[in-house]
């Protein structure tokens, strides 16, 4: 019981963000998802022509 009281009492102390601050976060992550995701499937795309090419 004294593990919930604490964990009660650190709660408190959180600072959550704002409803404007949550979206603009959350549309950073999923923009940078995808920016990584283009960027991974082109230099895979590369990868596997240049493999192509040279077992080719």
């Amino acid at each position: 019981m004294k593990f919930l009281r604490s964990v009660k009492d650190e709660m408190k102390n959180v600072t959550w963000p704002s409803g404007k601050q949550l979206r603009r976060d959350t549309l950073i992550v999923i923009e940078t998802s995808i920016i990584f995701a283009v960027m991974f499937f082109i230099m895979d795309t590369l990868v596997q022509n240049v493999f192509a090419w040279i077992l080719g």
